[in-house]
Parts: C-alpha cells; structure tokens; sequence
C-alpha cells in the first residue's frame, strides 16, 4: 500500500482460490490440491542453471541442457500426481524431485530423487527400500502418483503400488523436474497435481463464506468470476476473515492490472489498523504490498513500497514481480516476531524481532485480509498452513 492519511479508509478485497481448488467446508479434511501446471505457461516454476523448459500443446517439455525445474514454493506433508513421458527410445533419464534443497550445480546437492532413468523409474537412489521394477510403459505415459508424510514416501505407478518406505530425513522442500537432455533426452510432462495437506482453502471459489465486508457490503467492490476473486477498484469496503490467525503460512497467487496496488493484511486488529510508530498508538498488524512494480508512476518509491515488502518495516530484496497481467505467486510465514515473505520462488524479506525492531511493535495474532486501492485484483489459491521451520 501507498502510504497515506486515508490508509485505514481504504477498502481490501478478500482471499480467493481456483475453481479446482479444495472448497472451505465444515467438514473438508485439512488438504488443498490445486494444479501446479495451468497448461499454458511456467507460472509458478524456476528453471535454475543451464536448461531449458517450455510448454508444447498443453504440456511442459523438458527441452534442453543440463538443471531443473523447481517449485516456488517448498512442501512439508503433501501429494503428488505426476505423468510423464519420455521422448528418447532408449537410455532416457530424468527424475522428479521432492523435499529437495535449493542450490547446487546442475542438480540440487540435498534432495531425493524419484528416478525416471531406463530400468530404475520411481526408485530413489539414496532412500532404501524405495525400488520396484515392471511397472512403467516404455515409450508411452505413465502416471506417477507420489505421497510424502513425515519421514515416509509411497508411489504408485500407472494405478499399482511400488513402494512405502521411511528414512527422509529433509521434513520440508521443493518439487522438482531434473533436465538432463545431452544424456537423457527430452521429457513430456502433464497433469501435475498438488495436494498440499494440514493446509486448508481460506476461500470456497463460490462466495464470500468466511469473510465479512468492514463498515459496507462486499458487494460493492467484490465480485467472482471463474472460480476467481477480483477486486473491481471500485469504491468499497476491505473484508476481514472470520477467524484470527497467530503462527501460519499463507499462500497465494495474485495478478494486477496495469499500475494495480493492493496487499496483504496481516495479523491486524478488527479495525484494520496496519501502522504502528511506537508503543504510545493504538495496536497495530502489518501488511505486506502487492504492486505493478514497473509502472513508471513506481519508479521513486521507498524500498518498502514495492511487492512482497512487509510494508514499513523490510523492503523486498530482489524484486522479481512479472508484468501486470501475469500470475505470481506471493508466500506470508509467520512464526512469533519471525516473518518471511516468499516471492515467485525467492526469499525476499526475512523480519526477525533484532534485525528489524519496528516489527516488535506489531501484534502476533490478528485478522487477514487484502486491500483494495482503487486497482482491478485478481486472486486464486489462496490457503493457510502451519508455519514452515
């Protein structure tokens, strides 16, 4: 958000999700499965070092050199439907990473592996017990689904049980494609699916359950569209969830218009209050910004100003929004005073009580929501969890 006198006045839209996402009923199980692949693009992936990846008639091509396709975000508990195929005869290899570490030259160093190499698909090289053999269909598709809960990992290959072991050892970390072209050849991916479980959706995709407009009906600036919340810019008021939140992790995927403004209210009492000076003020929550970081009326902000920044009190360090009219996504973790803000893939804040004092000022359970400052907000996917250490 901008700062100014009018801030508390000015209206937030609320938390959405995809129409394929879980709905918020009373009696859904503690999960959220959405697609980590929309079909179209890479939103929501990192191609880190030297390869390549596309998307091809709906599919992601594992095209060329030598990396991996990584996940924005990093997963604790969770499901995983995969299918894939490979493009090369024979000596085909790839691989599907989970709880993996990021860095490393041209693979992740600290990960596990589930192996798409000829003769060895699923098994995980440095996890015993985790081998099968007989269940792949060379030169066609086939279905991986893959579920990791503890410190235990079980596939099924194309409907039939390979393997259920233990041993991990890493409790979080990121999904991910191996690109091993030279050797291995190119891959056809499809039909990935998450399901991100202790996780529940803070939105239905069919109305407003859950949330309550501040002062007017949300109505007035608030609509959904395709399983979407937008935000029409509309004069309106900001909309606050029912329930209060203290340690968590808030997911979400958001995308603005042209010069589009708008953020994230954290922690804030009933009334919306997000700024606090010193101790002497009314208590206050905080927010984190979302902004159409290159629109040039932006180019002289403060540093705290821009996306993904907990405003007033850490500025987001890179910036890697995507231009207006794309999808990003946007991670809030919140343990104690520790706050960390998550950022199309990339650490971009980390607020700790002795790094940032300001940040002792604010309180640590409160409401959310997100304001609407006068710009067109589109939001889907959006979930709540517990904090990841």
């Amino acid at each position: 958000m901008l700062r100014s006198s009018m801030v508390l006045r000015l209206c937030a839209v609320a938390i959405c999700c995809f129409g394929w996402g879980t709905s918020a009923r009373a009696d859904a199980p503690d999960e959220y499965t959405y697609s980590l692949f929309d079909g179209k693009s890479l939103d929501g992936w990192n191609i880190e070092n030297k390869c390549e990846a596309d998307v091809v008639e709906g599919q992601i091509r594992l095209k060329a050199g030598n990396g991996w396709l990584r996940s924005d975000h990093q997963y604790a508990d969770f499901k995983l439907h995969v299918e894939w195929k490979a493009l090369q005869a024979t000596k085909y290899d790839a691989g599907i990473f989970i709880r993996s570490a990021n860095g490393g030259e041209p693979y992740p160093k600290q990960s596990y592996q589930i192996n798409l190499l000829q003769g060895k698909e699923g098994n995980i090289g440095n996890l015993p017990g985790a081998a099968s053999t007989g269940l792949v269909k060379e030169g066609d598709w086939n279905v991986f689904d893959i579920t990791v809960v503890g410190d235990t990992v079980a596939l099924e290959i194309n409907g039939k049980p390979a393997y259920k072991t233990g041993g991990l050892k890493a409790l979080t970390g990121y999904i991910g494609f191996q690109i091993e072209v030279p050797l291995g050849g190119q891959y056809l991916i499809r039909n990935v699916k998450v399901t991100e479980l202790k996780t529940k959706a803070l939105f239905n995709g069919k109305d407003l359950t859950g949330w309550e407009g501040v002062g007017e009906p949300a109505e007035k600036c608030w609509k959904v569209e395709d399983g979407l919340l937008l935000c029409t810019g509309k004069p309106g008021p900001w909309i606050r969830s029912a329930a209060e939140y203290g340690d968590f992790n808030l997911r979400l995927d958001y995308q603005v218009d042209v010069g589009g403004n708008s953020g994230v209210y954290v922690r804030v009492p009933a009334d919306g209050n997000h700024h606090r000076d010193n101790d002497t003020l009314p208590p206050a929550g905080f927010e984190v910004q979302i902004l159409d970081d290159a629109a040039p009326q932006y180019k002289d902000l403060k540093d705290y100003q821009f996306s993904a920044s907990v405003y007033d009190i850490a500025g987001a360090q890179p910036h890697v929004s995507k231009p207006h009219g794309q999808w990003n996504t946007l991670e809030i973790n919140c343990h104690g005073g520790n706050i960390t803000t998550i950022h199309n893939g990339k650490v971009v804040t980390q607020v700790t009580p002795e790094t940032h004092p300001k940040s002792k000022l604010r309180l640590l359970k409160g409401y959310l929501g997100l304001q609407n400052h006068s710009s067109l907000v589109k939001l889907r996917n959006v979930r709540i969890g517990a904090p990841q250490p």
